[in-house]
């Protein structure tokens, strides 16, 4: 009996020491004292059993602590994974748990590229620099076997592990980091592996299945946190490329708005009968630059303001002229510029020439290209309003051609009605197209004269052109330049004026008639002439006779320069000519030396051009001479 109470009191003691929690040499100093104590050799087996149940019970006990504190590390791990992490983020987040859970020295992670190639993401716990960034290869190192095999892969010392297919790079780290164990986990995400979780030792170290399974389970569910943490990074690229868009698409439209503006204002001032400046001007100030319009020949018909310094190549814009007409679209020039056809149907009617101050956009182009069909229109209106008013202007004309004499009063009325102003000057042009046909050029002078704020009339088979302005021979060419293009055939043309006031323009008329007879008779066909350019025939077939005139012009800068410093060379050129052109001669009846009228005459050719010796030109001088000889020998004989 007190065998089984010693028995039964060495079984109460091991429960105790067990209901305590003691720790394991406790244990050993009980089976100690039983046998210091002389205990009976059944009593110590008994008392040996006891103690090895008592341990495996608290190893047991152990193991699910240890099992449940796992469980609940990765509770909160699956937790923390849950946060709006981005991806770096979420990558430090793991390796942290990771190194707790198991007690790592060191823990990153491998993220595979979709050419297969794999690279180290992110580490904790390294002490070098080397390990960020290193490139892993494939099929080399643990994560790729452990990938391979979509299975934990472990070494207990790496470095002598032969089992493993080792990289230098990766033995580089590993021996600069001095580590020894490494395990390895893929990171499954369906069918698919996006990297491997690493833990290492710097010591040996084998890995219990419990902490292989945990560090699986923590890469499960990191697998499944980077992958919503990539959706997510997905997401937030597409929001903000779709508020780039909708950024972009806002603009667009407030661009085509403007445009839409654009164009109205444009189409606006069509419609009012705003002249071709202003609307210029407009589509200028809206796409921000300088603004030629210019007709199909080249010409310039209104600019808005000044080309940059160097201004535009004209060979440039030709060629892009004959492309934009051809592709019907405005084009881009050399230096920046940009040139854009003026069309009505197929007519082509000029060429719109841009140099704006910044770049073009799409849409700005868009609105050059609206601005040629704005200016178009206008043409159009302005060339059907000439035809309208034709009639009017024809009569008009046609009376203060007629009727020199007939009431002012009423002639004033009638011109100031229709926008002209008599009082200012005025020049005639008279136009003959030399290829028979009369309907055409009758067209376009209706809207030219509408278009310089002139009239025109049609007599003995020629255009009759009353126009502002004060240099008539500027006008006739400028009218031959217009139209031959037009018609394909030369036109010829007579000009005369400047006058003012509704009984001078018959007389002028006359004039331009006479000159164009002139030129008709000089077989100038094609030709431009006008009183100025025909010379002293034009002084014969002037109504006036403006012989103060003719002389000015030949022989003006000799005389204002004897004036001015009581010089000979007037009296020089007489005797020159009367000489028969030698100089000795003429020194002879001057009674100077050879060399003081050769400087005379070199003076002379510096004030009326090097080719006054030439036949015509000489022709007009001796004219001039012998004009303003006879005009002073007849003023001499007024008493």
């Amino acid at each position: 009996m007190a065998d089984d109470e010693s028995a039964g009191g060495g079984a109460l003691a091991v429960l105790e020491l067990l209901a305590q929690e003691a720790p394991g040499s406790r244990f050993e100093d009980l089976l100690h004292e039983a046998r210091r104590s002389g205990a009976a050799q059944e009593e110590l087996e008994e008392l040996s059993r006891a103690v090895e149940l008592a341990r495996s019970v608290r190893d047991s006990a152990g193991r699910r602590r240890q099992r449940e504190a796992a469980l609940a590390a990765l509770v909160d791990t699956a937790h923390d994974l849950t946060s709006p992490y981005d991806i770096d983020g979420l990558l430090r987040v793991i390796t942290r748990r990771a190194r707790r859970l198991l007690d790592f020295d060191m823990a990153y992670v491998s993220f595979n590229r979709p050419d297969g190639s794999a690279y180290v993401r992110t580490s904790e716990g390294e002490t070098t620099a080397l390990n960020v960034g290193l490139e892993l290869g494939d099929g080399q190192g643990l994560g790729s076997l452990a990938q391979a095999r979509k299975a934990p892969v472990w070494s207990a010392d790496y470095l002598a592990d032969d089992t493993i297919p080792h990289a230098p790079g990766i033995d580089e780290v590993v021996r600069a980091e001095g580590l020894h164990a490494i395990i390895a986990v893929p990171l499954r995400h369906g069918d698919t592996t996006l990297g491997a979780l690493y833990g290492a030792e710097r010591k040996v170290r084998h890995f219990t299945p419990d902490e292989i399974g945990v560090l699986l389970s923590l890469a499960d569910l990191a697998a499944v946190a980077i992958e919503k943490a990539r959706l997510l990074e997905q997401t937030r690229d597409e929001v903000t490329e779709l508020e780039r868009f909708g950024s972009r698409t806002n603009t667009a439209l407030t661009r085509v708005r403007y445009l839409w503006e654009c164009h109205a204002r444009m189409a606006g001032l069509v419609l009012d009968g705003a002249g071709l400046g202003t609307l210029a001007r407009a589509i200028a100030d809206a796409l921000d630059g300088v603004l030629e319009v210019r007709d199909p020949g080249g010409r310039q018909l209104t600019v808005t303001g000044v080309f940059p310094p160097g201004g535009l190549a004209e060979e440039t814009i030709t060629r892009a002229a004959l492309q934009a007409q051809t592709d019907r679209r405005p084009v881009a020039a050399d230096g920046g510029a940009w040139v854009a056809p003026v069309l009505a149907g197929a007519e082509d009617l000029g060429v719109l020439v841009l140099s704006p101050s910044a770049p073009l956009t799409d849409e700005d182009v868009r609105l050059l290209q609206l601005a040629g069909q704005s200016v178009a229109s206008l043409m159009l209106i302005q060339r059907g309003t000439a035809a309208a008013e034709g009639p009017v202007h024809d009569e008009l004309l046609q009376d203060l051609l007629d009727r020199p004499q007939g009431s002012d009063l009423h002639l004033r009325e009638r011109t100031r009605r229709l926008g002209i102003d008599l009082d200012t000057p005025h020049v005639i042009v008279v136009a003959r197209p030399e290829g028979g046909e009369l309907g055409k050029a009758v067209a376009w002078a209706s809207s030219y004269a509408y278009r310089m704020s002139g009239l025109k009339s049609v007599r003995r088979g020629c255009i009759v052109l009353m126009l502002p302005g004060t240099d008539a021979s500027a006008a006739g060419h400028q009218v031959s330049a217009e139209l031959s293009p037009l018609l394909g055939h030369p036109v010829s043309t007579g000009a005369a004026g400047p006058a003012e006031g509704a009984s001078s323009m018959a007389g002028v008329y006359e004039e331009a008639v006479r000159c164009l007879d002139a030129l008709t008779a000089l077989d100038g066909v094609g030709g431009t002439a006008s009183l100025r350019e025909l010379g002293f025939l034009g002084l014969l077939l002037s109504a006036d006779h403006d012989v103060d005139a003719f002389i000015g012009r030949t022989i003006g800068p000799v005389l204002e320069y004897d004036a001015g410093r009581f010089t000979e060379l007037t009296r020089t050129l007489d005797a020159y000519f009367d000489s028969g052109g030698s100089p000795t001669h003429a020194a002879d009846s001057l009674h100077v030396h050879p060399n003081t009228v050769s400087r005379r005459l070199e003076r002379i050719a510096e004030l009326l051009g090097p080719e006054w010796q030439k036949p015509a030109a000489a022709l007009e001088i001796q004219m001039a001479l012998r004009l303003r000889k006879a005009r002073t020998s007849l003023r001499r004989r007024v008493p």
